[in-house]
């Protein structure tokens, strides 16, 4: 199994691996021959396609039969198999029940022929308390459309663990196609996902990351509009600490933002998807917000924790962009004290309403304000690390010696060394910063 792309990603190969395991077949040791290889690709930007492209390329000079799975399989369907003859099976989310059953006929030499994509987001209800009676079609990482789950089988180890609370999108920004490939909004019942935290701790897991398309709409379509504040308590039951990813700014109710920020067990860390700081741009995106209300936003946050994690993206060179708007993103950032931002440069998506937005940035413009804008991101994160030399975090150790603070997304978000021995993985320490390289923090161990 090779996955590429986010967390969501990986709990969904977890689940493919499950199956496949569930069918008789055997995950291949790193560095193993295998009879198959199952490419799981991510098809959000032009960046990541690329990057699965080559990783299935890389893959089929390896004698083994090569299976394409996940977003881009699914987004392109056809049109990738008959692009990328290298691969021997292009298949679709609703080839994940019989996941076993299709790499059997790979490997027997039976085609099975690849989907023509379709909108995702048209198989279910609009309203969205009207889509858990409807759901028939297979949700990644949400269960089969019938039958008992079946257990993930964990590819990634270590003490922390990404947990996915739904599927699908319901926004309409016009640079995503993601809703169309993932489909509409489905939140998991709050039981499935207790259930599945209780089975994660048990194999040694002591951290949840909470992840999905948009963790702030979650309970929408169960009827309850605050199912995630009544989720975190009883998750923090089962786990040390609970992180919540990809949290839209315009959904951060106060009482969510409350218990995110107050609630012992719940990392007080907001991964807010601004996208830009300019209102004008954030409308052509169909976003909300602008500089003021996010600096407000975040002084919210602050007020109720001031040492809270906060991370975000931006997009730079979105069409139309003008040089006051690109430097009113400029401005936010150097304001916002965020410790870490991502920055990608625009491109136009398959299907999206911006291909058709006029005023398009020239390449090397664009170019230009990816750059500037992530060295001041760079900046402005190094200066926020800094802040916190002198604090006291509480660190969960990783199996390479190194862990993360509350405020540091794992893999993500820099890391947290040492003075002298580190402890043992899987422990939950506290430190006092002693400084800071980057968003990376060093830090002394305090007495137990």
């Amino acid at each position: 199994m090779v996955t590429l792309g986010c967390a969501r990603n990986e709990v969904d190969s977890d689940e493919l691996a499950a199956r496949l395991d569930a069918s008789g077949w055997r995950l291949a040791e790193p560095g193993a021959e295998a009879d198959v290889v199952v490419v799981n690709t991510c098809g959000f930007i032009e960046a990541a396609k690329k990057e699965s492209i080559d990783t299935v390329l890389a893959a089929s000079g390896k004698g083994a039969k090569v299976v394409a799975v996940g977003c881009m399989a699914e987004r392109y369907g056809r049109e990738l198999a008959d692009a990328l003859p290298e691969a021997d099976a292009v298949l679709s989310f609703d080839d994940y029940p019989e996941i076993g059953a299709r790499i059997e006929d790979v490997v027997n030499g039976r085609a099975h022929p690849a989907h023509t994509p379709q909108d995702r987001r048209l198989l279910l209800p609009i309203t969205p308390v009207q889509r858990p009676a409807a759901v028939t079609a297979p949700v990644p990482g949400h269960g089969p459309a019938s039958g008992p789950r079946p257990l993930r089988y964990r590819l990634g180890g270590g003490p922390v663990a990404p947990l996915k609370l739904a599927s699908g999108c319901d926004r309409r920004c016009t640079f995503c196609a993601i809703p169309s490939f993932r489909g509409a909004f489905v939140s998991r019942p709050p039981t499935e996902i207790l259930a599945e935290a209780e089975w994660l701790a048990g194999h040694g897991v002591r951290e949840l990351v909470l992840v999905s398309e948009n963790s702030t709409s979650y309970g929408k379509d169960l009827g309850d509009l605050q199912a995630l504040e009544k989720l975190l308590p009883r998750l923090t039951a089962v786990v040390d600490r609970v992180r919540v990813n990809y949290l839209q700014p315009a959904e951060l109710r106060p009482s969510l933002l409350e218990t995110i920020a107050g609630t012992p067990g719940v990392a007080p860390y907001f991964d807010l998807s601004f996208q830009h700081a300019s209102g004008s741009v954030l409308r052509r995106m169909r976003r909300f917000g602008d500089r003021d209300r996010f600096l407000q936003l975040l002084e919210k946050i602050r007020a109720v924790a001031p040492g809270a994690g906060v991370r975000s993206n931006f997009i730079a060179g979105f069409p139309g962009e003008t040089d006051a708007e690109f430097a009113e993103a400029k401005r936010f950032l150097d304001e916002a004290r965020l410790d870490v931002a991502g920055v990608f440069g625009y491109s136009d998506e398959d299907g999206t309403e911006a291909v058709d937005l006029p005023g398009k940035v020239p390449a090397d413009v664009l170019a230009e304000r990816v750059e500037e804008l992530s060295l001041l991101a760079e900046e402005t994160g190094s200066r926020r690390a800094a802040e916190r030399i002198g604090s006291v975090v509480e660190v969960l150790v990783g199996p390479a010696g190194h862990g993360w603070a509350a405020h540091q997304g794992p893999e993500v978000d820099g890391t947290v060394t040492f003075t002298g021995t580190a402890p043992a993985a899987g422990e939950l320490v506290r430190a006092e910063v002693v400084g800071a390289d980057g968003p990376d923090l060093e830090a002394r161990l305090q007495p137990a």
